[in-house]
């Protein structure tokens, strides 16, 4: 009969490296004490979402701010997954977020010394651990199909038991326990039949929660966490060859000597799979952090989970596109992150975000509620805090990719850096600059490419607009100071009938046609082609008196 070492090299006779090669392939590294090394390790579907914008952040904080190493995986163990260019999608829309690699997959090729970063690529490695664990009889060949499976499943529920497969339910389990068996098993891998690797499980199948062993895992969210022993005999290589996460990310991790695994909470389950995985190849456990999931507030007025189908703005596309700065996008992940963000921020109006130590202790285990009103208001606050002429050069990044319908707005960066900058000095600083597409919006009429008259005129003085303008023009002079030119259009509406302050109006409007404000309002609307804009003489410097005179004989 076989012995375990005789099967394994039956299933894998030739691999080129044994485990402890690759030991020495891939060493400790040499960092600092303290260091930290993290991966994002996303599958190419072709959806980047805002949790693993989330997951990024977290990695990144934790290995930069330590001295350590953030790197990419790519994790494309489940072919049927794989969607074209998914890979190319992943690293723009991260870099596109200023989220910063030291290792891993690139789009020139992979950089650093612990690759290859693509698991796919990485076959003869699982093999070999896989082999590993043949040899010492924590694994076994199952030859179970799809029919018998199934035929499982449904004993099981009949039996209400515990689902999956494991000890008592899959024969190969025990196949070095019978001589005929063990024959039939060598026969058919000598044939060509396909099977499955399953993990040999340590656990005992349906035991109760006395009877179950238990172990402490420390986990750097949520503390101390009491794990079960893993009972299932988990699938480690498919029937393809190809491994499955549970094996591949335990074998990477450790080989690429990740010491913090940051992921969302729903793969706590999974945690007693890969506690048994990573002590039977006697590997040390890294630190798991489990993020809360992110949730909002669904229209019923309750919390739930950010869904692909229902909430576009979960998909990093949605803000790429938009134009949201990443300087915002970071700034606003912060204060979901930990909890004493917001107060640091108060503290350090000017200061970076990179200057603010960020813990796995200050994280949220329950959920984290994203809030897209929230992130707004936050993005406002950044874009105070970024140099105009900064700003325009990012404006002028995000059009190139996706819009360049707006190349005309960057044909003078200075004048851009100006309009960009309107009111953001003044003693109650304009703060309306959200994002790229609604910047755009919001400074269209500077353009006469994007210039138009969308508001008309108040009702109060709409039968005297024209001879508003004609005085107004008349009147005009490019270098008058604010207080010079307003006193001239205070003297046109008292000329023309209108109250001079709007607080003489609202005592007495039967005496007057209307106030200042509605023939202000006038000449805001012909110049601008909009109602509320800011100060009107600031923006008339900016766009200089021949447009200013174009714009009023354009009405007239």
């Amino acid at each position: 009969m076989l012995s375990n070492r005789e099967l394994a090299q039956l299933i894998y006779p030739s691999l080129p490296h044994t485990p402890e090669e690759y030991e020495e392939m891939y060493p400790e590294r040499k960092l600092p004490e303290g260091a930290r090394v993290t991966r994002l390790g996303p599958s190419p579907t072709g959806f980047i979402h805002l949790g693993n914008l989330y997951g990024a952040f977290v990695d990144e904080r934790l290995a930069h701010q330590s001295g350590g190493v953030f790197f990419l995986r790519i994790e494309d163990t489940d072919d049927k997954r794989f969607v074209e260019n998914a890979v190319e999608t992943i690293i723009s829309s991260l870099a596109f977020f200023d989220i910063r690699f030291d290792e891993g997959v690139t789009e020139n090729g992979d950089i650093g010394s612990y690759g290859d970063y693509t698991q796919s690529h990485r076959g003869e490695i699982y093999r070999t651990f896989a082999r590993r664990l043949l040899e010492k009889g924590m694994a076994y060949p199952c030859f179970l199909s799809e029919k018998e499976i199934t035929a499982i499943r449904e004993k099981q529920e009949a039996e209400k038991t515990s689902p999956g497969i494991y000890a008592g339910w899959s024969k190969y389990r025990d196949w070095d326990k019978d001589e005929a068996l063990a024959t039939e098993v060598e026969s058919r891998i000598r044939a060509g039949e396909p099977f499955v690797i399953r993990l040999k499980s340590r656990g005992v199948p349906n035991a109760s929660a006395e009877e179950t062993a238990r172990h402490t895992v420390t986990d750097a969210v949520r503390g101390e966490l009491s794990v079960p022993d893993n009972f299932q005999d988990v699938v480690i290589i498919k029937q393809t060859g190809i491994p499955t996460y549970h094996f591949a990310h335990v074998v990477d991790d450790h080989l690429m000597r990740t010491t913090h695994v940051i992921r969302g909470e729903e793969w706590l389950p999974s945690l007693p799979i890969h506690v048994e995985l990573f002590e039977a190849l006697g590997w040390d456990l890294p630190v798991y952090c489990h993020t809360a999931q992110l949730m909002k507030i669904g229209e019923d007025g309750n919390k739930r989970k950010l869904s692909k189908r229902k909430d576009p703005e979960l998909s990093l596309d949605y803000y790429r596109s938009q134009g949201y700065h990443p300087a915002a996008v970071r700034e606003y992940l912060l204060t979901i992150l930990n909890s004493n963000y917001e107060e640091w921020r108060a503290e350090n109006p000017d200061a970076s975000s990179d200057e603010f130590v960020f813990t796995t202790e200050k994280m949220s285990s329950s959920g984290a509620l994203f809030d897209l009103d929230k992130l707004n208001d936050v993005s406002k606050s950044t874009l105070l805090r970024t140099d105009a002429h900064e700003l325009a050069k990012w404006l002028k990044a995000w059009s190139s990719e996706f819009a360049p319908e707006y190349g005309y707005v960057f044909e003078d960066m200075d004048h851009l850096a100006d309009i960009l900058d309107l009111g953001r000095h003044d003693a109650r600083p304009r703060a309306d600059l959200v994002y790229a597409r609604q910047i755009m919006d919001h400074i269209s009429y500077f353009f006469d490419e994007s210039f138009s008259r969308t508001d008309s005129y108040p009702e109060e003085a709409a039968s005297d607009a024209g001879e508003i303008l004609t005085r107004y023009l008349e009147s005009y002079d490019h270098s008058d100071d604010n207080g010079t030119w307003f006193d001239k259009i205070r003297q046109i509406a008292t000329d023309l009938g209108y109250a001079a302050k709007p607080k003489d109006y609202k005592k007495h409007p039967e005496e007057y046609k209307g106030h200042v404000g509605h023939v202000s309002t006038v000449i805001r609307i012909a110049l601008m082609g909009r109602a509320v804009s800011p100060d009107v003489w600031a923006i008339q410097q900016i766009m200089g008196e021949e447009k200013v005179r174009s714009r009023i004989g354009e009405c007239l």
